[in-house]
């Protein structure tokens, strides 16, 4: 794919939604990172769903190690591999209380070293939390870089770097949402709805479909 059509689809997404933001509801730095930590092979809509009870009973470090283990499981059951998760948070609570006061770090690597907390999830906090430009590969992004031709790659760590080199400069901050959500609800893995796609005509996908299945 080349600069102009690169260029021409994340002008598409921008006029189409100015001000992307991630569907994981959060009002500050730790609460987005716990829902990040706890999104992982589950679905946006069920950790809202938990953290919508959890926020206002816990929603710091100190509060968090304050409830408890085994009351966090509680409130996070219905999310997959809870117990794991549970365990995470605590020991990235109680880091953030030793070595950083009680915030989330501005810092790749530090972000890196909580349990729990890979590039993908620092990769969220800091672009999401704090505005840098970072893409953070999903399964969402990494399907559509591949499948539109925006940036193909074998790996994550490759259509990552390609990513930031090929998205052009101005919309590198909201690209990462922008893809998700194109992946999410257009660009699906099974059934692309590339009849109902606004970047339809740039994208290097051979087999789209010409109108909507009937039921």
């Amino acid at each position: 794919m080349n600069a102009a059509k690169r260029l021409a689809i994340f002008q598409r997404f921008r006029q189409a939604n100015p001000h992307p933001t991630t569907e994981l509801i959060y009002g500050t730095p730790f609460e987005l990172l716990i829902a990040v930590l706890l999104s992982a092979q589950a679905t946006d809509v069920s950790v809202n769903k938990a953290t919508r009870l959890l926020y206002p009973v816990a929603n710091t470090p100190q509060a968090m190690l304050e409830l408890g283990v085994d009351e966090l499981m509680s409130y996070i059951r219905t999310i997959g591999l809870y117990r794991t998760k549970a365990k995470n948070i605590m020991a990235t609570c109680r880091i953030l209380l030793e070595q950083h006061g009680g915030a989330v770090p501005h810092d790749r690597a530090a972000l890196e070293a909580l349990p729990g907390v890979g590039r993908k999830t620092a990769n969220v906090v800091l672009n999401t939390a704090f505005g840098d430009a970072t893409v953070a590969v999903d399964t969402h992004i990494f399907r559509v870089a591949n499948r539109t031709g925006i940036a193909p790659g074998k790996t994550v760590e490759i259509v990552e770097q390609k990513l930031l080199k090929f998205i052009p400069k101005e919309f590198l901050q909201d690209a990462h949402h922008w893809l998700i959500l194109h992946g999410r609800y257009t660009c699906m893995a099974r059934k692309p709805a590339c009849w109902n796609c606004m970047i339809a005509d740039l994208c290097d996908y051979k087999t789209k479909t010409a109108a909507p299945e009937t039921l």
